[in-house]
């Protein structure tokens, strides 16, 4: 028994949200009462204190859409001319990456994001993997990073005709296999069914997939609209844009997720709606990659559930959160733009998406929920109310004042200090294994 007290409490509890001061008693991995410090230790007197000293408690981040594997791609320099577009992008650097990854890298990739993710407060991840010559054996290579880490994943590996009909079989089959063995099993790791985009897969590969998923009640975890390409592809193999194109292959649907979805038109947006597909925002990778900016104000209008992610740019959800915010003002030109629409996809909208891959609630302090709490060293300069909230996450949090992070109830960092991995040793390793890469990339 745990009971994390003595700091303020913004709880993402919609009927709650804050307690000026208070504590949160954990048994096991989930949280079973709120209240204030005093009350909580009388209620379980043999429960062990950890003392927030004033800072601010709250739920871990969440991140609906991430790349793990894309570790070793930074600072790596490209010999051959720059990208000009997003198709160049990928062919010239991550689908060149992602060949050139071992089983080894593939988990030395995941453990040093996990690591910025313990640091930053992002105590959830949905991954979407790619090694196509390593496939055999990579979402479990992932799990393992993520049992010795201790941060909350789903697994998915990404199926792909581009690399040939035997990588897509193996990909098929290490998808059904993570999925079997983890998916809603109610501990760290779950699975779902990874698929690349559109335009990387045929017609007969879509179906493959349609059916092993239906004999396992999942859905998928897809690239959808990102770049132009993948409009131009879905027209010409079709004569029918991305979104029309996988309703019609029965891809959609309330388990699925279609990160990015940049370049949908509004009858697209409403098949979203119709059935339901959870729909994951990805602003600093769009810029990144300059394809352009989701309609996000348009979906949530229509009732879509969008939520946010970082496609492995960055690890840090505070930093994701400031970009979108901005990117929202800039791009409708209203300077009253992302009030409503960020903090709903952050956490209403991730809170949702997550419960399709994991039976108790994820990202609100709430009884039941799984115990994912954060301790963020944060003074206010102003009033800080259950009315402002956002305001003060918004412009005065950030990753790096993340001083205690707790996963399922136990505790992973405390005072800024890792207190189960050796971050220099691992990253050392790393930096071996990278340099390696980048010789055979």
């Amino acid at each position: 028994m745990l009971i994390v007290g003595n700091g303020p409490v913004l709880t993402m509890d919609p009927s709650n949200p804050y307690y000026p001061v208070g504590a949160v008693a954990v048994e096991g991995d989930r949280i079973v009462a709120l209240g204030s410090t005093s009350q909580l230790k009388e209620q379980y007197p043999g429960a062990e204190f950890l003392d927030a000293g004033g800072k601010f408690i709250m739920p871990g981040m969440t991140n609906t859409h991430m790349h793990l594997y894309s570790t070793f791609a930074r600072g790596m320099a490209l010999k051959d001319a720059p990208p000009t577009n997003f198709l160049e992008i990928l062919e010239r650097l991550w689908w060149r990456l992602d060949k050139a990854l071992t089983l080894e890298d593939v988990y030395y990739s995941a453990l040093l994001p996990l690591i910025d993710c313990i640091k930053s407060g992002t105590t959830t991840i949905l991954d979407h993997h790619a090694s196509p010559r390593a496939v055999k054996g990579s979402l479990e290579a992932i799990a393992r990073a993520v049992r010795e880490t201790g941060v909350r994943t789903a697994l998915a590996y990404e199926v792909s005709d581009r690399d040939g009909a035997d990588v897509a079989r193996q990909g098929i089959e290490e998808n059904v296999e993570a999925i079997k063995k983890y998916r809603m099993g109610g501990g760290l790791l779950s699975a779902t069914f990874g698929l690349h985009a559109s335009f990387t897969l045929s017609d007969e590969t879509l179906a493959a997939c349609r059916e092993a998923a239906r004999e396992l009640d999942c859905g998928f975890h897809i690239h959808v609209a990102e770049g132009i390409q993948d409009v131009e592809d879905s027209l010409a193999r079709s004569g029918k844009r991305v979104v029309e194109r996988l309703a019609q292959h029965g891809i959609l649907g309330p388990k699925t997720i279609a990160a990015h979805c940049v370049h949908v038109t509004e009858r697209e947006i409403a098949i979203l709606k119709e059935t339901g597909t959870l729909v994951v925002h990805n602003p600093e990778s769009n810029m990144g990659n300059a394809v352009g900016c989701a309609p996000v104000g348009e979906m949530l209008a229509a009732g879509v559930t969008v939520g946010l992610g970082t496609d492995g740019y960055t690890c840090d959800m505070f930093e994701s959160l400031k970009v979108a915010n901005v990117l929202r003002k800039f791009t409708s030109g209203d300077p009253g733009a992302g009030w409503t629409e960020v903090p709903a996809m952050a956490f209403t909208n991730n809170s949702r998406i997550l419960e399709a891959f994991f039976p108790h609630p994820l990202g609100r302090l709430v009884p039941g929920a799984y115990a994912d709490i954060i301790l963020v060293d944060y003074v206010p300069p102003t009033p800080f109310t259950g009315d402002n909230w956002f305001g003060h996450l918004l412009f005065g949090f950030h990753g790096g004042l993340v001083d205690t992070t707790i996963v399922g109830g136990k505790v992973l960092m405390r005072g800024r200090k890792l207190l189960n991995l050796d971050e220099q040793a691992i990253a050392a390793r790393a930096r071996e294994l990278a340099a390696e890469l980048w010789e055979r990339f």
